[in-house]
């Protein structure tokens, strides 16, 4: 990472987001192209051939995301970025002259390539920027995104103008022509108007920058990115043919629609990055996911008629059926009214419905001269249960999630330097590969479930049950963390209760262990260590709370104040890690707090057990954060 953005960063800047967007329009071909060739029945493709069609590009995309972003932090950006866009030109062209599902199948693996141009910029796009402009810089190089909406509004316009609006319907075989140019063009503009820059990481072996894999973070932001950047791939293709056969609409008009899926994704991509670097990569990530568990549950709701037993009408009294109309029935000289159906109800699928509308009627089931006893049933109920799932709401609801999902990209990735920044390439070429086989998988899921519900709400219905997995996840991990060392503390109780009390007497001991080198800091810790040890003397004599707390205000105090000083050092001396040290001390705080007011309301014998929490709370600090960083603190 650099100390300061210059004027060389944001042209780099630029070149990565305009070659992104271009290879992003490329990985989407196929979401157009095949849906075009299936309507028109060039090919005789289903559901699931499609669905294949449409993930094997972002397949190749996702498995080659890792090896991409490797190579991008040995050897630099510019020299793999340029090699890639050379290359996916050569299966782009080749498309053009694809007569199988096999032929088309492995172009569209070559092509699809161009789909680890994400691994390669945002790596070779955190090295030219510094730690506090990280989240604004990747979330602008994320919207190349905007390339989805590119093809999605472009191509089927160029397609109808290529075939002559289908006379010609080999006149599609010119688009992959095009894209190929494209690809071409791009990759002379990048070699000419970029420089190269590696990390500082790029000397170490393959072995050593493949290390942070094992840190089960690096899975749950990749399973956070399968679905805000996954899914987003998969319904930036599986949008065109959802609104043609669902909704009837024609392909252009499909186009436009999922072009505004996908347009405001990419271009809000950036505001997520602000948000992120403002509020928190954690605090966004709570909102995207949330809102994602809601809409998703509203569009599984399929466009439905249900018909169900109403409430009917029955006999008052026994006798014989004398009259029977839509709007009455005669039993001897009584006559019992009915509900008619109306007519309006048919015209609903003309108006703007926003909710389930409902009608009842009944309908008789006796005929004139029939003998009827009392209670008997002489007309039954009918009630018509109709949801129109408009198409406007519908796309307004999608437009609303993808954009949501665009911030939630930004999100994930600005976690990435926090936790590992001179690892970018490594951990966001991994995450890159999860949320690229959620692209490939999602849309062969979709045609799967498709078959087996015959609903193409099953796609959302799977949206939700992925983005509860994922909020789930994420507070829990959270709470756990929020929580610590309270989760340990069950364990502490039940080891103390066994050890009568001794176990962990006297509460700490100050050794070299616990040195930094530096003076200050040092007789600061062993200050806070005797304040601890100051508490546990009053708790193992006999002291309630009342007792104890004159001396955990003085800590409380003392360690704000310490906390405070360790970051002044930490920031001024440009510690890569400030950000992630400074959370560290909001987290310990916090557990002084929780501890605060379990100790309240606790007896003598518990406040024994609770002290063999506090003992692990702050040396556990000392041994991990703050000796990890003792260079800055002078």
């Amino acid at each position: 990472m650099q100390e300061k953005a210059t004027f060389q960063s944001h042209k780099i800047l630029f070149f990565n987001t305009f070659a992104f967007t271009v290879c992003f329009a490329v990985w989407m071909l196929n979401g157009v192209l095949v849906t075009y060739l299936a309507a028109n029945q060039v090919y005789d493709w289903g559901p699931v051939e499609i669905g294949w069609l449409m993930g094997i590009p972002v397949l190749t995309g996702a498995i080659f995301r890792l090896p991409a972003g490797v190579l991008t932090d040995k050897f630099g950006g510019k020299p793999i970025y340029a090699t890639l866009l050379f290359l996916c030109a050569i299966p782009m062209y080749l498309l053009s002259y694809a007569d199988s599902f096999l032929f088309f199948a492995l172009c569209s693996f070559g092509f699809g390539l161009a789909g680890t141009s994400f691994s390669i910029g945002i790596a070779f796009t955190s090295v030219w920027y510094p730690r506090k402009q990280q989240g604004l810089a990747l979330g602008i190089f994320g919207a190349g995104n905007a390339g989805a909406a590119i093809t999605t509004l472009l191509a089927p316009t160029l397609l109808n103008q290529l075939t002559n609006d289908g006379a010609n319907i080999d006149g599609w075989r010119t688009l992959p022509q095009i894209y190929a140019i494209a690809l071409i063009i791009t990759g002379g503009i990048f070699l000419c108007f970029t420089e190269n820059k590696k990390p500082a990481t790029h000397a170490k072996p393959v072995k050593e920058m493949l290390q942070p894999l094992k840190n089960i973070r690096v899975w749950r932001f990749g399973l956070y990115y399968f679905l805000v950047f996954g899914c987003f791939v998969a319904f930036s293709q599986w949008l065109v043919p959802y609104f043609v056969n669902v909704y009837y609409a024609p392909l252009v008009t499909a186009g436009i629609l999922a072009a505004l899926f996908s347009f405001p994704s990419g271009v809000i991509r950036a505001v997520g990055g602000w948000m992120s670097d403002k509020w928190g990569a954690r605090k966004v990530m709570y909102w995207i996911l949330g809102s994602s568990v809601i809409i998703s549950l509203m569009l599984s709701i399929p466009k439905m008629e249900v018909y169900s037993a109403g409430q009917g009408i029955m006999a008052t009294q026994s006798g014989t059926v004398t009259a029977v109309s839509e709007d009455f029935i005669t039993v001897n000289d009584k006559v019992y009214r009915l509900q008619a159906k109306t007519s309006g109800f048919e015209q609903l699928e003309d108006q703007l419905l926003v909710f389930p509308t409902k009608e009842t009627w009944q309908e008789s089931v006796v005929i004139v001269g029939q003998q009827v006893q009392k209670k008997e049933l002489l007309a039954k109920g009918v009630t018509r249960i109709y949801f129109q799932a408009n198409m406007w709401i519908f796309a307004v609801l999608v437009i609303l999630l993808g954009s949501i999902w665009g911030i939630g990209k930004a999100a994930v990735y600005k976690h990435i330097p926090d936790y590992f920044p001179e690892e970018v390439g490594v951990v966001g070429g991994m995450v890159g590969v999860l949320g690229g086989l959620g692209g490939f998988f999602c849309p062969i899921i979709f045609g799967y479930l498709l078959n087996w519900t015959g609903l193409w709400t099953s796609a959302w219905m799977f949206m939700f049950v992925i983005s509860f997995i994922c909020l789930f996840w994420m507070h829990r991990t959270i709470m756990q963390q929020v929580q610590l060392p309270f989760d340990l503390e069950s364990k502490i109780s039940g080891l103390l209760r066994a050890d009568g009390g001794r176990l962990l007497s006297p509460l700490i001991t100050w050794s070299d262990q616990f040195s930094v080198g530096i003076k200050e800091i040092d007789l600061q810790h062993k200050h806070m260590m005797q304040l601890i040890n100051a508490i546990d003397e009053c708790v193992q004599t006999g002291g309630n709370f009342e007792k104890i707390l004159p001396i955990f205000n003085e800590l409380e105090e003392y360690t704000r104040s310490h906390f405070a000083n360790e970051e002044a050092m930490l920031e001024k001396n440009q510690c890569s890690e400030f950000e992630a040290h400074k959370r560290s001390h909001q987290q310990l705080l916090q557990e002084l707090t929780d501890w605060r007011k379990k100790a309240a309301s606790s007896s003598s014998d518990r406040l024994v057990e609770l002290m063999a929490v506090l003992k692990v709370w702050f040396p556990g600090h000392i041994l991990n954060a703050d000796k990890k960083h003792a260079e800055f603190f002078h």
